[in-house]
């Protein structure tokens, strides 16, 4: 803060020049907690509360404190004057001349809130200093400006919020009330855990922390289950606060761990001022964004097979909702997060997803399954809301993963007995996954070309085949899956191959590479060692393939 500091034998005067500084930030925020309404149940404590916001207001605000300058009213009412010194007690705060605000310090008194002529108020403080009196606020003008400066009351020497004057030279604060976070705590509990976090980097010698903590604790109350809080003392952390970049100057610093822009998560310095309202606002900004933001026009993408669970919120917001955001990060790899605006459940596209009221809750399984997970969501505070919805995805991801065990060992049987399986939404990503290298597909059009081509591959499969690129690690049985394929029902999975050339034909053989996204066709004569000689070829290299240029291959049913 660039100010003056005018003082007489009776007063002292300090001109403000730039914007309101910390400094007079812990004038009010000590006055606001000594007159706050549930601390304070003395009569005219609730008034005196409603001033000093007033105050605070008015020299927050650059637009509001230059009308006061000028006119002495925050609206810039031409004819208003500044409100007028208080009585023997107080240093009051008022109007001034045009260009400048000030603070006048008068020895003793309580603090006061006065009229001022036309309507105009000032605004007085009592830093005890009187004869005999108590200092209110617990501390005085030698602890302000000595700390501020540099200089009396055991201020700290590198300026801004030292210690008290009333406490002894080299006395240092730390933080009691916020969760310590060091090295181990942050690898373990911050880092890829989904979670966003607001983080207090200090030192005990460098500022009071305790406004600090103040404002923290209430950005966390109001975003609970959204936002975890922690300190960080680098007097302590030397190593870890220089590792991060952030380690704390003259004042300590607001750190956000944020996964807005990357999965791996990153810090963001919050510099703006020591405000409840702000901070959370920054902090809001700097959730996680894992939710792909969609419409009803492309609800079809999320019916299809995939490696994760999808889940699909349906709500009136024009943007994400934040607990979306929330859930987003807390199950990120886990589940896949969509999001989509409606406005009506009449919608037709609305109800053929079984929703009935909204917000509402749809999520499919790998294999494509569709279920309504919650309609009609009511939210009492965000803390419950993402407890409540967290139990509810909990319980879908559990489903989930016996579906898949349960796909998985359905397919084996089938292998172990011989059988070559149908394929299907429910068993591809099991039998032609990519975790599978290769998978070989009989694709029929008939019965008969169905029951010739099952007797090959049940026999082929059994082979242990030559040529192998890995001979000696693992039989080729371990790195082919076979699987049938009902080319008249599945003519969507054809459609990511080329399909010229071999529109008539009456049953085909491909061989599948699901993680690079290649196929290969054969069309000869389906016999055991034709058969053989291709699934050889393709294992040692020998047989070219081509780009799924169409896509990924889509299962119907």
């Amino acid at each position: 803060m660039l100010g003056i500091l005018v003082c007489h034998t009776s007063s002292c005067r300090f001109n403000l020049v730039t914007d309101i500084s910390l400094l007079t930030y812990v004038y009010f925020f000590r006055l606001s907690l000594q007159y706050h309404p549930d601390k304070n149940k003395s009569k005219g404590a609730q008034e005196k509360f409603s001033q000093i916001n007033n105050a605070y207001e008015i020299l927050s605000d650059e637009e509001k404190r230059k009308n006061y300058d000028m006119y002495g009213d925050e609206k810039g009412n031409p004819g208003f004057q500044g409100g007028h010194p208080g009585g023997q007690g107080g240093y009051t705060f008022t109007g001034g001349g045009p260009g400048q605000s000030h603070f006048n310090f008068k020895p003793g008194g309580d603090w006061q809130g006065m009229g001022g002529q036309g309507g105009s108020k000032s605004f007085s403080f009592s830093f005890g200093r009187g004869s005999g009196d108590s200092n209110p606020f617990g501390f005085g003008l030698d602890d302000l400006f000595g700390s501020f400066f540099g200089g009396g009351g055991g201020g700290s020497q590198f300026g801004g919020f030292g210690s008290s004057a009333k406490s002894q030279s080299g006395s240092k604060s730390s933080s009691k009330s916020l969760r310590a976070v060091n090295s181990q705590i942050y690898k373990k509990e911050i880092e890829n855990a989904g979670m966003t976090w607001l983080l207090l980097s200090y030192m005990p010698s460098s500022m009071e922390i305790q406004y600090f903590e103040s404002t923290i604790e209430e950005v966390a109350s109001s975003l609970q289950g959204a936002l975890k809080v922690g300190s960080i003392n680098c007097e302590k952390e030397v190593s870890f606060c220089k590792e991060l970049s952030i380690y704390p100057r003259r004042a300590p610093r607001l750190i956000v761990f944020s996964y807005k822009e990357n999965e791996k998560g990153y810090l963001v310095e919050y510099r703006g001022n020591l405000a409840a309202k702000n901070l959370k606002a920054f902090c809001q900004e700097y959730l996680p964004r894992f939710s792909k933001r969609t419409d009803l026009n492309h609800l079809d993408q999320f019916s299809t097979t995939g490696k994760l669970p999808r889940v699909l919120l349906l709500s009136t917001k024009k943007d994400t909702p934040v607990i979306w955001r929330v859930l987003s990060g807390l199950y990120h790899k886990r589940i896949t997060f969509i999001d989509a605006e409606v406005h009506d459940v009449s919608d037709p596209r609305v109800k053929t997803l079984g929703v009935d009221a909204l917000p509402a809750i749809v999520g499919w399984l790998p294999n494509g399954e569709k279920r309504v997970l919650k309609t009609g969501i009511s939210v009492k505070d965000l803390k419950s809301a993402v407890l409540d919805l967290s139990n509810i995805l909990d319980s879908f991801e559990k489903v989930s993963k016996k579906e898949s065990s349960g796909q998985a060992k359905e397919a084996q049987t089938d292998s172990d007995e011989g059988r070559v399986p149908l394929l299907s939404k429910s068993n591809i990503e099991a039998l032609c996954g990519e975790k599978t290298p290769v998978c070989i597909i009989g694709a029929f059009s008939s019965s008969k070309a169905r029951e010739k081509l099952e007797s090959i591959l049940s026999l082929v499969s059994q082979k242990s085949l030559s040529r192998q690129p890995n001979q000696g690690s693992s039989s080729s049985r371990d790195s082919i899956s076979y699987a049938l394929l009902d080319a008249a029902k599945q003519k969507s999975f054809l459609k990511a191959f080329d399909k010229t050339g071999y529109k008539s034909s009456n049953n085909l053989l491909i061989a599948y590479k699901p993680r690079r996204g290649k196929y290969s066709i054969f069309m000869g004569e389906m016999t055991i060692e034709e058969i053989e000689n291709f699934i050889s070829s393709v294992l040692s290299g020998d047989v070219p393939f081509r780009e799924a240029t169409r896509g990924k291959p889509v299962l119907e049913y």
